[in-house]
């Protein structure tokens, strides 16, 4: 009966190992920096100061069924060059920050120049990660992939021991 039980458990631990599951995995130059839970529905902000406008900007995405990454919404402060005055569905003003949602639109892989400048955090499942560094800032690539745990074991190692805090406005 103990040797089943065993087995059990080690048949257990080994489908955990190598079933791959969903996560959103944060690349830089090729390797994987960062892992998150990422399956269908997941969703997470990119949060930057604009350059010029020196306000924050938040652009939403959610993880599609296909395992696309899409952006929803957007919100900022202030219009500035190049900005549209409006994008997908529906935009309006909510607590000083013009909204923009609806926007539903595929931007797989999600490329982003994250200069120690603009400030980029991720914001996930309650909490910001920083992703900006010094010169040169690093492109950074989002994908949303099915990877088994000893796959994505260092990286979600290096997501645990980032700078992770509550969101704060």
């Amino acid at each position: 009966m103990q040797r089943s039980a065993v087995a059990v458990t080690l048949l257990v631990i080994a489908t955990a190992v190598v079933y791959p599951l969903p996560w959103l995995v944060v690349k830089e130059s090729g390797a994987w920096r960062l892992a998150l839970p990422g399956g269908s529905g997941t969703q997470f902000t990119l949060r930057w100061m604009h350059s010029v406008e020196k306000e924050d900007w938040e652009e939403w995405f959610s993880i599609t069924d296909d395992g696309a990454i899409e952006i929803t919404g957007t919100r900022f402060k202030t219009f500035g060059a190049g900005v549209p005055s409006s994008a997908g569905t529906e935009t309006h003003l909510e607590d000083g920050w013009v909204v923009m949602t609806g926007i539903d639109r595929i931007v797989d892989p999600l490329l982003v120049q994250a200069a120690a400048a603009e400030h980029y955090r991720l914001i996930h499942d309650g909490h910001v990660l920083t992703l900006s560094r010094d010169e040169p800032p690093p492109i950074l690539e989002f994908v949303a992939v099915r990877a088994p745990l000893w796959r994505v074991t260092p990286a979600l190692v290096r997501t645990w021991f980032a700078t992770a805090r509550p969101v704060r406005e």
